[in-house]
This record gives C-alpha cells, structure tokens and sequence, in this order.
C-alpha cells in the first residue's frame, strides 16, 4: 500500500512527533495500519537508541523541585548531545514530565525512576527511547535524587547544567532560606567532596595520602617523614574539599562551619547533592 494520503502522514505525525518521512515510511510498511505504524516508529527509536549508546551525552539540564512545606526537595537530570537540543522547548518538557513523575511517585532510585509508567503504558525508559528515536540524538537521565530535612535549599545555575539540594535539621522552625542560598551556590563554586572530613570515602582519604607521600618523595623528604607530611595535605585538602572546613566564599575570614553556628548553633546538614552536566 504506497498511496497513503497527506492527512494520515500528517495525523500519524501529529500523534508521534515524528518527522514526516518517517511517518509516511512507517504507514507504508504498516500497510496503513496505524497501530503497526507506531510500533515500527518506537523499533527505531530503540535501533537510533542503541546506535547511539556509545555517544557522549554533555549537554542538559537539571531540574529541581521543592515541596511546598520546604522539607522536601527532588532533583532530576537530563541529559543530551547538544546544546541545541538541551534548549528544544519538546527537551525542556520532557525534563519537566519526569521530574513531576519522580515528586509523585518517590521513586527509590534512577532504576526505578526509569521503569515508571509516564503516559499510561509507557515507561520512562521506552519514553526516552522513542523521543532519540524523533530526534535521532541520544538522551538519557543521568542522575535522581531526593533529599528531606527540615528546610531543604536548592540551587541552579544560569546555565541549568549544575543543580544543587541542600537539607537543614535542627532549624526548630526558624526560616534558613538566605543561608540555604548561601550554602547552595558555595557547593556550586567549591565542589566540596563531602559535608566534612568524617564524610571523605575511605578510598578518597588513601590516595589523597599515597598522593602525598609520593609528592614528598620527590621533593626528596626523607622516607621517615612521608607519613608526617601526607598527614599535613591530607589536612589541607579537607580544609578545601570538605563543606564544612571551606572558607566561606562571601566572606574567606569565616568557615562555612562559622557561618552556619551564627545562624543557628545546633543546625546541621547531614548531607548535599551537586550534579554537574558535562
């Protein structure tokens, strides 16, 4: 069947977002069939999918949402190729579409974020599949995350490529919301590792170690003094990587520490999330 008309291509275009040719490609194969039109549209958006599964995806978006109590916030990243894509109005709407799926349904992981049923007998996963398969462009989310306390701050860049989640406890009920700013665009500028030195994965405290040693080697310390020195950077590298410890960027005579106790004594963050695209 080859004389398929302008209306249905144009119908079957309208229901899948597909482009034109593809759609009256696809009518062709499915002898007109629509239902069959739309399953050859999604097997190659899961073919453009896997043929793109090596490509680097380094532009996006990260879109956050806070409860309307405060003490919740959820953050989603979405991931593409190019930035002109990561600026597509249909891109931006996809982001959004999940980001209102994972605040509904708490997802407890990306896994699970992706497995979702987004329209009714879709999941997120074949969701996606089918918009690479529109766009022929590689598209994936590439972090979830949801975090709960007291008061939850939140951060995104003018770019919309780093989101950051802060959670205050032990506010007893006062507003934190200038210091959650605060703190939120010094994760953004500092990319601290941790909350603080007690935090640094165990992994991360080793090489910093062996890194200093080998430094102080070169500098032709003698051997019995390695572990000595290592001990020393191992001390200037919390004091740069841990929140706590860093110096606060509005103001380096104060810690963040400093900052928080003048705000509130007993508040702590017992944890943050940064996510950077690209």
């Amino acid at each position: 069947m080859s004389n398929i008309s302008a209306q249905e291509v144009n119908r079957l275009r309208q229901m899948t977002g597909a482009g034109m040719m593809d759609c009256k490609k696809a009518l062709v194969e499915a002898n007109g069939d629509f239902e069959e039109a739309i399953t050859i549209l999604r097997k190659k958006g899961q073919k453009v999918s896997a043929n793109r599964a090596d490509r680097e995806t380094t532009e996006g978006a990260v879109h956050v949402h806070i409860s309307e109590d405060g003490k919740k916030g959820v953050l989603v990243a979405l991931n593409c190729e190019t930035d002109f894509v990561a600026k597509n109005e249909d891109f931006v709407k996809l982001g959004t579409e999940i980001l209102a799926l994972a605040v509904k349904e708490n997802p407890a992981d990306l896994a699970a974020l992706n497995q979702l049923v987004i329209d009714g007998s879709r999941s997120v996963a074949e969701y996606i599949t089918e918009y690479v398969g529109k766009i022929g462009e590689k598209i994936e989310v590439t972090a979830y995350h949801a975090v709960q306390g007291d008061q939850v701050a939140s951060y995104i860049h003018s770019n919309n490529k780093v989101g950051v989640l802060v959670p205050f406890n032990n506010t007893y009920g006062d507003d934190v919301t200038e210091l959650g700013k605060d703190i939120a665009m010094q994760i953004t500028a500092m990319k601290p590792v941790a909350v603080d030195k007690d935090d640094v994965d165990a992994s991360m405290v080793e090489r910093e170690i062996e890194i200093g040693k080998e430094q102080a080697r070169q500098e032709g310390k003698p051997e019995a003094m390695l572990e000595k020195i290592a001990l020393g950077k191992l001390n200037k590298f919390y004091q740069e990587s841990t929140l706590l410890n860093q110096a606060f960027v509005k103001d380096n005579s104060k810690t963040i520490r400093q900052v928080i106790a003048e705000v509130g004594k007993d508040i702590t963050i017992p944890k943050f999330v940064r996510v950077s695209i690209g």
